[in-house]
């Protein structure tokens, strides 16, 4: 994967075969830590949720993303590099608990450049996709409100916890973000279809 500094991105990925990837809490708390060391570092984090078979990234990158590591010959980008660690580190754990073999995680992590800042008209793809996100248990059907996941990002934009993965600040200024409408706004299928 490539990222262009200034620019958000849509990461995301789902369990083999949309298998459960998150078996208890304590496994949520240990992905998100996983996060905060090896994707957290080269990036902004905008926006996550994390489902009982998949997860979602909002990503600000900027010039700590762009940076390129030397491996074994090859350059490989740093949160490329970071999001590959996270995985297997998570798979690694998951697998020793659950007593299992294998991968958990598909192979192909997707990203998805939903706002490139030479492009103003892209903003409203970068802002749906933080709402989508911030909405998918409740389209999903888990809860009944958004603010009920613990596991998402939607509780500290809500106020309602205080947490610092994500550059609050920074996705207030990026997008066009209202927290009072972040329950009930209706996302167009024109924009949900540009953002994965």
């Amino acid at each position: 994967m490539d990222f262009i500094s200034q620019n958000i991105y849509h990461i995301y990925n789902r369990g083999n075969d949309k298998q459960t990837i998150f078996f208890n809490e304590g496994n949520y708390i240990y992905f998100l830590r996983k996060v905060r060391k090896y994707v957290a570092p080269h990036c902004d984090i905008l926006a996550y949720v994390l489902m009982p078979n998949h997860f979602h990234l909002l990503v600000h990158a900027d010039e700590r993303t762009e940076k390129q590591l030397l491996d074994l010959q090859m350059k490989r980008n740093v949160l490329s590099e970071g999001i590959r660690l996270l995985l297997s580190a998570y798979t690694k754990g998951v697998n020793k608990q659950q007593e299992r073999t294998g991968n958990l995680i598909q192979q192909n992590t997707k990203s998805k450049c939903v706002y490139d800042d030479t492009d103003i008209n892209e903003k409203g793809y970068a802002t749906t996709c933080f709402y989508y996100i911030h909405q998918n248990p409740l389209r999903s059907g888990l809860v009944e409100k958004s603010e009920y996941w613990d596991y998402s990002s939607f509780r500290d934009y809500a106020g309602l916890r205080n947490g610092t993965l994500c550059n609050k600040q920074l996705a207030r200024e990026l997008l066009d973000i209202r927290v009072e409408e972040m329950r009930n706004i209706v996302l167009k299928e024109e924009f949900l279809n540009n953002i994965w």
